[in-house]
């Protein structure tokens, strides 16, 4: 078996003996509608909104308008998006006042180049860019209260619009069922506070809080309530590729559209699992990969197609480091995996600590699973430091992962952890 796993902006190439495969777990190809470009999918789906209402509609009457945009973690095409929603926009009213605000969520702020990377240098010269900022409580502003009994706070130039729209992807998230729709403003926008009240260690205790699952997910359930509380009006949301290419669109209501991307969505990435005794997944690479925080998500995968005791080796890049200060330090400090879980589950909802939720799932992991990094040098001691191995090269992690559960065991690949529900 050969296969390819992305790599910050390339890919490692793996090749293993067929008779030591037991599951190569990818989705299959998403079809791209009518053989319809990527602009004419996005153009398609805002023509005919759930919900009935066009945006250029929406814009009559009001005097301004925030869009909450994708920050530099996230792969969404924004250039195929963002240019038809000023369009419309300007069309309905071609005095509205627009701000792009930028959902960098709990991530640090969006650099100047970035942004010229994402959107392009003629709408980063030219329209109003505000980036969130989660952590300055000056610029957010609490405007109620959700189902979990946490504020909602949130960015002020989300508040203090007429029209509250977003963009948007949906992929499988490995805490609130899919990315998308209300995500843009819980945690999109949202406070520190509001952030780690939905992001409590009750809440990512949940069965429910799990990669594909939206019934039951409290977490899910707060973001929803943050979305219609903010007066969240429009959405375009989109289904990427694996080359990151927009294949559907969905726009309109941001629940109806919401809702109906996660439904066209589950009906091509859900895989069953294969049980193995060396699971191999990667992050999807650049931007997905750029640091150990976000490439939690993947070893979720891993996880759910391990068994007990099972070696998760994860392939990423990792080019901007751990990605959370307080992540590094939480499994870098502890005893062991165990007695971080023990701390974690007894800290009460009001008192999450940053990046608890990040390294309450890795300790989660950790406590069944080794795990080896194949990544940069650079990260060696960090990995290290974090209770994992690091692995110089693929080969290298397979070598130490046979070492752990004997030349008999058997494989399991999932190229992107990041593109399946596995079941």
């Amino acid at each position: 078996m050969k296969c390819s796993i992305p790599y910050g902006s390339s890919a490692l190439e793996l090749e293993l003996p067929d008779e030591k495969v037991v599951g190569l777990l990818v989705p299959p190809a998403e079809p791209v509608e009518g053989g319809l470009s990527e602009d004419e999918i996005v153009l398609a789906a805002m023509a005919e909104p759930y919900g009935g209402k066009r945006l250029a509609e929406m814009a009559v009457g009001k005097k301004t308008c925030t869009i909450i945009i994708s920050d530099h973690t996230r792969p969404v095409p924004s250039k195929h998006i963002i240019p038809f929603m000023l369009e419309e926009l300007r069309l309905g009213n071609p005095d509205i006042e627009i701000t792009l605000l930028v959902a960098t969520g709990f991530h640090r702020l969006t650099t100047t180049d970035e942004l010229r990377s994402k959107l392009g240098d003629k709408i980063v010269d030219e329209e109003r860019i505000a980036i969130h900022d989660a952590f300055n409580p000056d610029s957010n502003v609490k405007i109620g209260v959700l189902p979990s009994g946490a504020d909602l706070v949130i960015d002020r130039v989300a508040v203090e619009t007429d029209l509250l729209v977003s963009e948007g992807f949906i992929e499988p998230h490995f805490f609130a069922g899919f990315s998308g729709g209300r995500k843009s403003v819980l945690p999109g926008v949202c406070d520190a506070v509001t952030v780690m009240g939905n992001h409590c260690s009750k809440f990512i205790a949940s069965p429910n809080a799990r990669t594909g699952v939206l019934e039951g997910n409290p977490l899910h359930k707060d973001m929803v309530d943050a979305a219609r509380q903010a007066k969240l009006s429009y959405i375009v949301n989109v289904i990427i590729d694996e080359e990151k290419r927009v294949v559907k669109a969905f726009a309109g209501n941001p629940f109806l559209a919401h809702a109906a991307g996660t439904e066209a969505l589950s009906k091509t990435c859900r895989v069953n699992a294969a049980p193995a005794d060396i699971v191999i997944t990667g992050n999807g690479g650049a931007p997905l990969d750029q640091n150990m925080y976000q490439c939690v998500k993947s070893m979720t995968a891993a996880e759910a197609s391990a068994v007990e005791g099972g070696v998760i080796i994860e392939c990423a890049e990792c080019a901007d480091g751990t990605g959370g200060e307080g992540f590094y330090r939480a499994l870098k400090d502890c005893e062991s995996a165990s007695s971080l879980m023990e701390e974690i589950l007894q800290i009460p909802q009001n008192e999450t600590k940053p990046d608890q939720w990040e390294y309450q799932i890795q300790a989660r992991i950790l406590m069944h699973h080794p795990v080896i990094y194949v990544s940069s040098p650079e990260m060696k001691q960090t990995i290290e430091e974090m209770k994992m191995m690091y692995a110089a090269s693929l080969d290298e992690a397979i070598e130490k992962a046979l070492e752990i559960r004997g030349q008999d065991a058997k494989f399991t690949v999932i190229p992107n952890g990041i593109a399946v529900v596995v079941q």
